[in-house]
């Protein structure tokens, strides 16, 4: 974990309630011990608890990250303005074993606010050669972003949409049955891990849960596992599929 104040380099609408933004600061720490699909949490001014968002991309000094207006909290983040700053916690929780994927035919699952963390794990994979498609699940066409960043990394994509205006009318499971992959990466809503997890095929899952401290020490965000319930926030939020047991 690393502590840091970081500037707002950009901050921007991009697709309905949901916001893009890239922050500056000394990344040296973060960039060393991090996978993809760790988080940040960060500290707003007139809250008491810091707010989890999932890193999407890091590079060089920049760490980008993208959330969703769904409370007091991001709805404060959305309003914050270019040269400001932000008191942040990097580095927090295990992100994906990008080694465990090799030598599969690889799936990189988003749903809704699930794509951006996928975009950084993409990235990974690509670097290292690894063909990889990406199955991006939203709502509607007007709530889509990150298609073309995705291709950009040279990614198989295709897209789903709960009323079939872009895409693939579906859900995630349903363009995954379409692929030769078997194995996955993924994060999303949980029904969406839950039918994922239901196909039997192997691959890990970050499971987005609202958090109390964000480090492990308030139990407030856990799930089933085979050998109890475990902090998502500091166990995770990525686990194995074959440890999961959503409570079953």
């Amino acid at each position: 974990m690393n502590q840091g104040i970081y500037e707002v380099l950009s901050n921007k609408w991009i697709a309905p309630d949901t916001y893009e933004m890239v922050l500056y600061g000394d990344t040296r720490s973060l960039a060393s011990q991090s996978r993809p699909g760790q988080f940040l949490n960060i500290k707003l001014e007139g809250l008491y608890l810091r707010r989890p968002i999932s890193v999407c991309n890091v590079y060089g000094n920049e760490i980008t990250i993208i959330y969703k207006i769904v409370g007091k909290g991001t709805l404060k983040l959305s309003m914050m303005l270019e040269g400001q700053m932000l008191d942040v916690l990097c580095g927090l929780g295990n992100g994906f074993d990008i080694e465990a994927a090799k030598g599969h035919n690889i799936a990189v699952i988003g749903g809704g606010v699930g794509v951006p963390p996928m975009y950084g794990v993409a990235r990974a994979l690509r670097e290292q050669g690894q063909p990889v498609t990406a199955i991006l699940g939203f709502q509607t066409m007007e709530a889509a972003f990150y298609i073309d960043k995705f291709r950009e990394l040279g990614c198989k994509v295709l897209v789903t949409t709960d009323d079939g205006t872009l895409g693939l009318k579906g859900f995630v499971t349903d363009a995954l049955r379409t692929t030769s992959c078997d194995y996955y990466l993924a994060c999303g809503p949980q029904p969406m891990l839950k039918s994922l997890h239901k196909t039997g095929l192997p691959g890990q899952m970050s499971f987005e849960e609202r958090m109390g401290c964000g480090f492990g020490a308030c139990m407030g965000c856990t799930c089933h596992t085979l050998v109890g319930m475990k902090r998502i926030c500091k166990d995770g939020p990525v686990f194995k599929s074959e440890e999961v047991t959503f409570g079953e």
